[in-house]
């Protein structure tokens, strides 16, 4: 410890503006020279360099990994989807195809032609309907060449003269090319090619939502795969062969679709694969269920997709909402033989599986990033805090240096690497600074003690001249009021006693004459009374001593009743609400009458300040000032407050603010009643938000103790 030291390592403060500011140049040390701000600087680099890689490069990193792994399981979803609807299409097309080979092998065969030749109808028409029930269609007929009805199947079966013989296919077919197609017959034509078609294909419409609104409430028509090949009838004459299978409502076809696109191990657990087939935008063959074990037959698809599908001609592949989930989607048109959109065919599968196996992959990842950040950041820290906490420990130590403890060292006894031998440096610095400071505060302390006493001198000095000084200007001020007042009191008092004494003449003069100037005569005697009694108050404030009255213990809630009877005519004639609130209970040494005075006075200045009526709060509490007992009556106003320029002045005599309807001596002499009995009148006011005026009185018996100890003394 070096010598002359304090025993706690305790030290006096410098004096502020002459040595608390001083820098020990000897050893190149200076406050501020190892301030926190580099050292802060050399820590936040350390915790970048080692945090940088694990918390903003490797996330970084992982997002834009995990973004484009996203975007690629996206876009395989989208390709498989894409492939299952290529599957589905390729088995509609190979259905057509093997409509139109089985038609045209039946049409090639010797039964038929056997039958055929025979130009019998009727056998015509059992072997039609034997081949029909035989080969799966759901119609078979023959026509001519003037396209008219040969024999038909099954029986009743009358497709002549309607949309069916119009058909792309048929028309082909009778200029001698076979082909197949898919073509949509209304409820007249199915009922034509059979009495129970009609009824299979019709579906009710199942308010869906989503969908483009309609009024329709059920879908008649029907969607129908139908093939055609020429043939030769009796005679060599040539024939179209025609048969179809309806889709409206076969199962077989769309869970077949469905097995072939996704069979078992084609989806992970938990999802499921579905197919549709639609006429327009109505569902009339699906495995999509609307309830369990009910099929979503006649519910259809979204607006988007049926803008996008059959009004674009667009093949959908995204995700979509079907029926009640969302499932990943692939939609494309369906044509029909005259190559116009009539349906569409769809096929796709929930969505809610994968994403669930997506997030999982993410919240893997996520978790697997914070075990290793949990796992390497402490040790990272902990190399970084090897390096920055000496530099910190010195930090510290030069802080309470310049706090003022220069027994304070860093103490650190690490390794002795560079940061090691700067510590050590600086622990001896630090001694050696010490040493000078011991010398320097005890020449700074004695420099204080005589600046301090000179101060003290100084201080005690200025407020007595500034007391004198205040009270010389106040007192040559009401000596030379109180001159030129009593002058002015006495040459006024002369005339008005000369006004007063004629009018008297007068009056006596003329007797009963005087009647006609009667009211002049009285207003004569008012104003030369209003005279007297601002005579009376010039006199009274240039010489208050001579109109003191005695003092007395007076209760302010009885002086505050008084004064309000004296103001009850003020009150009647304006719309003006008073409200007291009376809680002292002490007494104060003043003079009734002077209370009385003062309190009016200020009761009718509000009462002036507030034209249009308001409210006139009267407040007498008990309160203390500066550890004397008292009573403060606050008279408050709702009127229209006082301007800051003039608040300053409102005790100045002379002054006032009612223009030529005031003296400017009422609220002087209050102030000056009320300081002769010890007591304050302060104001607060702001314009157009009232003013309130306080006056504290020191209570009776605290006052009286004051003087009894004075006059003891």
């Amino acid at each position: 410890m070096a010598e002359g030291a304090p025993a706690d390592g305790a030290r006096p403060a410098l004096g502020r503006g002459r040595l608390g500011n001083w820098r020990v140049s000897h050893g190149r040390l200076g406050y501020g020279r190892l301030g926190y701000g580099r050292v802060g600087t050399v820590r936040a680099r350390l915790l970048a360099i080692a945090l940088l890689p694990m918390l903003i490069i490797l996330p970084v990193v992982l997002l834009v990994a995990v973004g484009w792994w996203t975007r690629q399981f996206d876009r395989l979803l989208i390709s498989k989807v894409q492939g299952d609807l290529t599957i589905a299409r390729q088995y509609l097309d190979r259905l057509m195809e093997r409509s139109d080979e089985t038609l045209h092998a039946l049409g090639d065969s010797v039964a038929f032609e056997k039958v055929a030749q025979a130009g019998d109808p009727a056998a015509l028409a059992t072997f039609l309907n034997t081949r029909r029930a035989a080969l799966g269609l759901d119609f078979l007929y023959v026509l001519d060449a003037r396209d008219a009805l040969v024999a038909a199947a099954p029986p009743g079966a009358r497709p002549d003269g309607t949309a069916v013989t119009q058909s792309s296919v048929v028309l082909r077919a009778l200029d001698g090319k076979a082909g197949s197609g898919i073509d949509v017959f209304g409820a007249a034509t199915l009922a034509r090619l059979s009495p129970a078609l009609a009824e299979r294909a019709r579906v009710e419409l199942v308010p869906t939502p989503g969908a483009v609104p309609t009024t329709r409430t059920e879908e008649v028509r029907g969607m129908v795969v139908q093939s055609a090949a020429p043939v030769l009838l009796a005679g060599d004459h040539r024939g179209v062969l025609v048969g179809g299978v309806l889709l409206n409502g076969n199962l077989d076809f769309i869970d077949t679709i469905n097995d072939l696109v996704y069979g078992r191990g084609a989806l992970p657990e938990g999802s499921e694969g579905t197919a549709t087939l639609f006429l327009d935008d109505v569902r009339i063959s699906t495995n999509v269920r609307l309830f369990e074990g009910q099929r979503a037959l006649g519910t259809r698809v979204s607006r988007e997709v049926r803008a996008a599908v059959l009004g674009e001609g667009r093949v959908w592949l995204d995700r979509a909402f079907v029926v009640n989930d969302w499932y990943i989607s692939a939609y494309e048109p369906i044509l029909n033989s005259a190559g116009q959109r009539v349906g569409m065919l769809y096929v796709g599968f929930l969505e809610a599986p994968f994403l669930a196996l997506k997030r999982a992959i993410l919240a893997s990842v996520g978790v697997g990033f914070l075990l290793v950040a949990l796992v390497t950041i402490p040790i990272l820290l902990r190399w970084a805090a090897g390096i920055f906490r000496p530099l910190e420990a010195m930090n510290a130590t030069i802080s309470k240096v310049e706090a003022g403890a220069l027994d304070a060292r860093t103490g650190l006894t690490g390794p002795a690497d560079e940061i090691g031998r700067l510590a050590h440096h600086l622990d001896a610095m630090l001694d050696l600074l010490q040493q000078r400071d011991a010398q320097l505060r005890q020449w700074a302390e004695e420099l204080d003690a005589r600046v301090a006493a000179r101060t003290r001198e100084l201080e005690a000095a200025n407020a007595e001249l500034a007391a004198a000084q205040r009270q010389l200007v106040m007192s040559g001020k009401l000596a030379a009021i109180g001159e030129i007042t009593a002058g002015i009191a006495h040459e006024i008092n002369n005339p008005v006693a000369v006004i007063q004494g004629n009018l008297d003449v007068a009056r006596e003069l003329l007797g009963g004459a005087a009647g006609p100037v009667k009211g002049e005569f009285a207003l004569i005697d008012q104003q030369v009374h209003r005279i007297n009694i601002i005579v009376s108050k010039l006199l009274q404030f240039a010489r208050p001593d001579e109109f003191a009255g005695a003092r007395e213990p007076v209760s302010p809630v009885d002086v505050v009743g008084d004064c309000l009877l004296l103001v009850q005519h003020l009150l009647a004639r304006s719309e003006i609400e008073v409200v007291r609130h009376e809680q002292a209970t002490g007494m104060v040494l003043m003079n009734r009458v002077e209370l009385q005075q003062v309190l009016i006075n200020l009761m009718v200045n509000a009462i002036h300040a507030m034209p249009a009526g308001g409210t006139l709060t009267l407040t007498v509490r008990d309160g203390a000032r500066g550890g004397q007992a008292g009573v403060a009556v606050a008279v408050r106003d709702t009127g229209v407050g006082i301007a800051p320029a003039q608040l300053a002045r409102v005790f100045d005599p002379f002054f006032t603010t009612k223009g030529e309807g005031g003296t400017g001596l009422g609220l002087s002499i209050s102030y000056t009643l009320v300081e002769r009995a010890g007591g304050v009148m302060e104001v607060e006011s702001a314009p157009g938000q009232g003013s309130v005026f306080t006056v504290w009185l020191p209570a009776a018996s605290a006052h009286g103790a004051l003087e009894n100890a004075a006059l003891l003394g």
